[in-house]
């Protein structure tokens, strides 16, 4: 339980909140790389709370600029790509990728020196692992850590965003959550772990060493004993389920600061996962998808994904307007939540029947939400760090950057005793397979 206060500032990420200038600090996700495909590859973007526009120029080039024309304040969302830049419709001023005032039809000259003065706000902005991503903070953004997911061929990794109505925070806090899927994403029947069925799809396959599927496991062994480490990145977590006294089933998962997690999706592939506020009420969320065995079948992939979420604003067909799907004869049998088998449903319940911002004064947190009272005192302290002129954590130069690898994570069967060793074996004989092998921190 905290305060109105304490809830406020590790929530609220408008340009003038302590927490909005801390997070402006970092790169985050704007849109898919696949959303600026076809005809007109421009897209309105809303990021914490700014109102930006996101195109490609005629020569390929990203552009990340404000929305409102700098002339009368019209809606450049709507402008027409050509000439080598965006020209608002109203009265035709045309703006290059660097925000330069390129031609003032209207205006006598050309516009002459008004011209050269006037000038649209732009942004960092450049394309990674099938995300582009933009940066509002002020000086040199910092650099992208060596991770897997940035350093993977285009071809091993997949990427894909979907929208949820709720603050980034706790949807954030799901992510570092080891207990709650024994019960939220519980499943009274298991699939076969060899079918097709289970490629791309969370919690289907089995854990690594083993041909238990997770959904067994989860099920029948719900209390793990659950150990957080602060790592350079952030925060490692372990959480162990204690089979029998030799095997134990260990999952591994971390927090990258300030608003990622990396968990394992299966034994050969990775999700790491950025929930980015589009406002302090709503959120993407961005995930990179990083196999370590063969390409990424992105058909199946996206063709998985387009089930639940919709075109061209990646929202999700259930939710708060048809209660999530809820079905109580489903409930009774089938599912712990009655709201099917799509794990990120279950999710965006979760946070989102929290309402748009949780009320955090109520709350009772017990031993396994350990992660997150971790991550909400990392939170507090970058805030503050920042507030002083201090660097926070993941604000990286490119030396530091480079040797920030992994980082390591995995879902397997190990022995009760010596998992300490075990773990981190198993994720270098993984590395090692990968035909892009890269070590782990």
């Amino acid at each position: 339980m905290i305060s109105r206060e304490q809830n406020d500032l590790i929530t609220r990420t408008g340009a003038a909140a302590p927490l909005g200038r801390l997070m402006r600090q970092y790169w985050q996700p704007v849109a898919l790389a696949v959303e600026l495909q076809g005809a007109r590859p421009l897209r309105p973007v809303r990021l914490m709370g700014q109102d930006l526009v996101l195109f490609r120029d005629q020569a390929g080039r990203l552009a990340l600029i404000d929305r409102d024309c700098p002339h009368r304040g019209a809606d450049l969302a709507y402008g027409r790509l050509e000439n080598g830049g965006l020209r608002c419709p109203f009265h035709g001023w045309l703006f290059d990728v660097g925000g330069n005032c390129l031609e003032m039809p209207g205006e006598p000259d050309g516009g002459g020196a008004l011209c050269q003065r006037v000038k649209q706000k732009t942004y960092p902005v450049v394309e990674r692992s099938g995300i582009i991503w933009g940066y509002l903070g002020a000086g040199e953004p910092p650099a992208f850590p060596d991770f897997d997911c940035f350093i993977a061929p285009d071809s091993h990794v997949f990427a894909f965003k979907g929208h949820m109505a709720c603050n980034w925070l706790q949807a954030l806090e799901v992510g570092i959550d080891p207990a709650h899927a024994s019960f939220l994403h519980r499943f009274e029947e298991d699939e076969s772990v060899g079918g097709s069925n289970t490629y791309g799809r969370q919690f289907r396959a089995a854990s690594m060493g083993s041909d238990i599927p997770m959904t067994t496991l989860l099920r029948e062994f719900p209390r793990p004993d659950i150990d957080v480490h602060p790592v350079p990145w952030g925060l490692r977590l372990f959480s162990r389920r204690r089979i029998d006294s030799a095997r134990t089933h260990l999952r591994v998962t971390n927090l990258i600061f300030p608003n990622a997690f990396l968990i394992p999706l299966s034994g050969e592939m990775t999700i790491t996962q950025w929930h980015v506020p589009v406002d302090d009420t709503s959120n993407y969320w961005y995930a990179i998808f990083t196999s370590f065995g063969g390409p990424v079948d992105k058909k199946t992939m996206t063709e998985q994904r387009l089930d639940l979420y919709q075109l061209p604003d990646y929202k999700p067909r259930l939710g708060r307007h048809n209660e999530w799907g809820y079905d109580a004869a489903e409930q009774r049998t089938k599912t712990f939540t009655g709201m099917g088998f799509d794990i990120n449903v279950h999710d965006q319940w979760a946070c989102e029947s929290q309402g748009p911002i949780a009320d955090r004064t109520r709350e009772h947190l017990g031993t396994t939400d350990k992660a997150i009272i971790a991550n909400r005192r990392l939170l507090v302290k970058a805030i503050e760090q920042a507030a002083s002129g201090e660097r926070p954590p993941m604000v990286l130069d490119r030396a530091s950057a480079a040797g920030m690898t992994g980082p390591a994570t995995m879902d397997a069967i190990g022995p009760t005793d010596g998992w300490e060793t075990f773990w981190p074996e198993i994720d270098r004989k993984r590395r090692d397979a990968a035909p892009w092998k890269r070590s782990a921190a």
